[in-house]
């Protein structure tokens, strides 16, 4: 049979590679053929598929016996739906002044959650037990939202991590308080590859009840999963999914996915990768007089701090953005497609700007 015929163009430079963000990059070779494989004949929908079950038994070997994942199409969904799983209509969410369910999510955790975020400042993007304790109290004022759930990222909005230890004292406290604890694990491949451990490691191991699994900005196409640990926190998952429009009728391409990245060790592969040119970027700027890094570089991003003029002349040559633009703060993030000539002759470039 010969191949369908299709009027599709490449529209872009597939050299041009940039810092500005992980989701810039493609979709790994292995993810591809993996979605080819998945696309012969018919399967089941809303997730009774062959791909989705086996998925199951994949995210039980990182994540312990009694994890379920539920596939969803982004890591807003995923963040949307797992807080909501654990909360009431009057429930809090604890979270980081930097986390990205307040910054980077339009509002969607209260405006499709109907929850109430309380942040706090943290230098690092880390919370602490005491840090916590700034906002968990009331719970029973009738006019406060009732803090419920602390939500931490690994690795952090700042590109830092929490340590196992870290993460199992504000597991340990917050359940003293009777709260949840929710891991946004948007990048928690590139964690698990610098700290290397295994992800149960700070996750089912250290008393995280559920986790937002990333798998876009670790070489997937779309898609990432919440994944259940603590069974008896939530409340009818299958329904919160379906009523936050996370509900894939196609759900094996999304499942697959995930089942390419963690089956074996392409998920690690691409993480120790991206943080790697991380590791190069990092080195290359600390020699470039007048450039500060701003946070330790512990897995796929740098923040610096540089002249504005600058950064604008730079954006003009490399994709990236600002941080904090009336500091002049810039993040430059590495992917599993990040090559050390990408890196070094963005080095270079850093240099012939500030040189100017």
């Amino acid at each position: 049979m010969n191949p369908p015929k299709t009027d599709a163009r490449r529209h872009h430079d597939p050299e041009i590679r940039g810092f500005a963000s992980d989701n810039y990059a493609g979709v790994h070779p292995e993810v591809l053929a993996a979605l080819a494989l998945a696309n012969g004949g018919h399967q089941v929908s809303y997730g009774e598929d062959d791909y989705t079950e086996n998925l199951q038994r994949i995210v039980r070997s990182h994540f312990g016996a009694t994890a379920e994942a539920f596939p969803v199409f982004n890591g807003t969904g995923a963040n949307v739906v797992a807080l909501q799983a654990v909360t009431d209509r009057w429930g809090a969410v604890i979270c980081a002044e930097s986390a990205h369910i307040h910054v980077d999510e339009c509002g969607a955790p209260e405006r499709v959650g109907g929850l109430k975020l309380l942040t706090v400042p943290t230098p690092d993007g880390k919370l602490t037990p005491e840090l916590i304790d700034r906002q968990a109290y009331g719970w029973d004022d009738e006019h406060r939202a009732m803090p419920q759930v602390v939500s931490i990222t690994q690795s952090t909005e700042l590109g830092t991590l929490y340590t196992p230890d870290e993460i199992r004292a504000i597991c340990d406290h917050a359940h003293a308080h009777g709260m949840k604890v929710h891991l946004d694990g948007s990048r928690i491949a590139n964690a698990a590859a610098s700290l290397d451990v295994p992800m149960r490691t700070f996750t089912n191991a250290v008393g995280v009840d559920l986790l937002s699994l990333g798998g876009t900005k670790n070489g997937a196409m779309f898609g990432e999963a919440v994944v259940v640990i603590n069974q008896d926190a939530v409340r009818r998952m299958k329904h919160l999914r379906k009523l936050s429009m996370q509900l894939a009728s196609k759900m094996r391409f999304v499942s697959v996915q995930l089942e390419a990245l963690l089956a074996r060790d392409l998920w690690l592969r691409n993480a120790r990768h991206s943080n790697e040119m991380a590791q190069r970027l990092a080195e290359g700027v600390r020699a470039v007089h007048g450039v500060e890094i701003l946070h330790p570089v512990q897995a796929n991003a740098v923040f610096a701090r540089l002249p504005h003029d600058v950064s604008e002349r730079l954006q003009k040559r490399h994709r990236f953005y600002f941080w904090d633009e009336a500091a002049g703060d810039v993040r430059w993030m590495c992917s599993f497609d990040t090559t050390e000539e990408d890196v070094d002759g963005f080095v270079a470039a850093l240099k012939e700007e500030m040189a100017r």
